[in-house]
C-alpha cells in the first residue's frame, strides 16, 4: 500500500524512554532507514494506586483492579464480586440484567444470601423490577434486610459506555453526566487533562464499556481511557510497523475511516479509497475532518458542513491541505483500525452514501458526478 507521495512518513524522536515500535523513512526510491523506536507511552498514563487504569498496582505489587474496573466487555452481561479496600465485596450488577430475580440469583450463588425468594420477599418489590446496574459493597456477613437496603441506593460504581467515534468532547460529557461532575471538571478533562501528551490530545480515549467508581477524578478517567486504549490497541503495533506506518498515523487514519463509514462493512473501501487518494497525492477531501475542526455550533458535533466551512483555514481542512490533519478526530474502534491495515483493493477515489446509508463509490469524477445524480438528488 506505501508506495507513493501519500504514505510517505516524516518520522521525529519522541521522548526518550519510550519504546517498542520501529519507524520508517521513505525517500523518491523508497528506500528506507529505521530512525526511532517509539509506541504509545505508558509512562504518560501511570496509574494511581486507586481503582485508575487498566493494572492498578497495589502497594504490595498486586493487582487490584477488576475486570469489571478495567471495562472489559465481558462484564456487561455478567455478575460478580470483588474485593474492596474496605473489607467488603464489590458485588456487580451487570449492565443487561439488572432485575430483583437476577440479582438474587447472583447473590445466591455468591454466597451473599441463603434463600432467594425469602431475600425477594425482604427486598420488598416484584419479581420483574429492576435495580439500578453498576457496582455495590456488601459483606457476607450482612443479613438480607441489609444487603436490600445497599441494593435500593445508588451504586458506588457506574457503567459507562463510550461508543465509537465520538470526540473527546462528546465523552466528557458522557463521563461528566454520569460522575455528577461540575462544569469546571469537565473544562478540565477536555483542556488540561486530555491534552498532557501531543500524542494523547485525540483519539485515544477508547470506546468500551466501563465500570467506574462515582467519585472518580477527570484525570483519572482519563487515565483509565487511556490505559484501555493501550490494551486493545498494543496488538496492532507490529502490523503498523510492519507496514511502516508510524502508529499515530494509522490512528489518525483510523479516526477519519470511522467518521465516514455508515457502518463496519463499509470501512475496508473506504480505508481504500482514502490511501488510493494519498497514494496519488490528492486532497482527501473529508467533510468529517471539517466538522471537528468547526465544531459544535449549536446543531450537534457532526452537522453536515457548508460551502463556506471548506474554506476553513486549519490544518484539519483537508479540502484545502494535502494529507492527514495533525491529531485523530475521534477515538475510532476496531473495525476502523483493522480497516486501515487491511483496506479493500479497489480502484475507486471517490464515495458517498444514498438515503439509505448505502455506498457506492467511483474510479474517476465523472461516474462520481453520475452517482451523485443518480442516488443524492431528488425528483423535482
Amino acid at each position: 500500500m506505501l508506495t507513493s507521495i501519500g504514505k510517505k512518513i516524516i518520522l521525529f524522536f519522541l521522548s526518550a524512554g519510550v519504546a517498542g515500535l520501529g519507524f520508517w523513512v521513505f525517500n523518491a526510491s523508497q528506500e528506507k532507514r529505521q530512525i526511532a523506536s517509539v509506541q504509545p507511552s505508558e509512562t504518560a498514563i501511570q496509574a494511581s494506586p486507586d481503582n485508575n487504569g487498566t493494572d492498578t498496582a497495589a502497594p504490595n505489587g498486586s493487582s487490584t483492579s477488576s475486570v469489571a474496573e478495567q471495562g472489559q466487555p465481558a462484564s456487561e452481561n455478567s455478575s460478580s464480586s470483588q474485593a474492596t479496600e474496605d473489607g467488603n465485596e464489590r458485588f456487580v450488577v451487570a449492565l443487561n440484567s439488572g432485575t430483583i430475580d437476577q440479582a438474587a440469583d447472583s447473590l445466591l450463588e455468591q454466597g451473599f444470601i441463603r434463600d432467594k425468594a425469602e431475600f425477594i420477599k425482604v427486598f420488598g418489590t416484584e419479581e420483574g423490577e429492576a435495580i439500578y446496574p453498576g457496582g455495590y459493597k456488601l459483606s457476607k456477613d450482612m443479613s438480607a434486610a441489609q444487603i436490600a437496603k445497599v441494593l435500593r441506593n445508588k451504586p458506588y460504581m457506574k457503567w459507562i459506555v463510550i461508543p465509537e467515534g465520538l470526540r473527546k468532547e462528546e465523552i466528557a460529557e458522557l463521563l461528566a453526566n454520569a460522575l455528577g461532575w461540575p462544569a469546571g471538571q469537565k473544562e478540565k478533562w477536555i483542556n488540561t487533562y486530555t491534552t498532557m501528551e501531543y500524542d494523547y490530545i485525540e483519539g485515544v480515549y477508547f470506546p468500551d464499556t466501563y465500570l467506574i467508581p462515582v467519585d472518580e477524578e477527570p484525570l483519572d478517567a482519563a487515565q483509565r481511557l487511556q490505559a484501555k486504549f493501550n490494551e486493545k490497541f498494543a496488538v496492532f503495533l507490529p502490523k503498523f510497523n510492519s507496514q511502516n506506518i508510524k502508529w499515530t498515523t494509522g490512528l489518525t487514519f483510523a479516526s477519519i475511516v470511522q467518521r465516514e463509514a455508515a457502518n463496519a462493512s463499509d470501512m475496508p473501501l473506504i480505508a481504500g479509497i482514502l490511501w488510493n487518494r494519498l497514494d496519488q497525492n490528492m486532497a482527501l477531501n473529508v467533510d468529517a475532518t471539517l466538522q471537528y475542526v468547526r465544531g459544535n455550533t449549536g446543531k450537534g458535533w457532526w452537522a453536515p458542513i457548508s460551502i463556506a466551512d471548506k474554506q476553513t483555514d486549519s490544518p484539519y481542512n483537508t479540502y484545502l491541505n494535502k494529507g492527514l490533519p495533525p491529531h485523530p478526530i475521534c477515538s475510532p474502534g476496531i473495525s476502523a483500525i483493522e480497516a486501515t491495515l487491511d483496506p479493500a483493493k479497489t480502484d475507486c477515489l471517490y464515495y458517498l452514501h444514498d438515503a439509505d446509508r448505502a455506498i457506492h463509490c467511483a474510479k474517476t469524477y465523472e461516474e462520481h458526478l453520475e452517482n451523485i445524480e443518480k442516488y443524492l438528488k431528488t425528483a423535482d
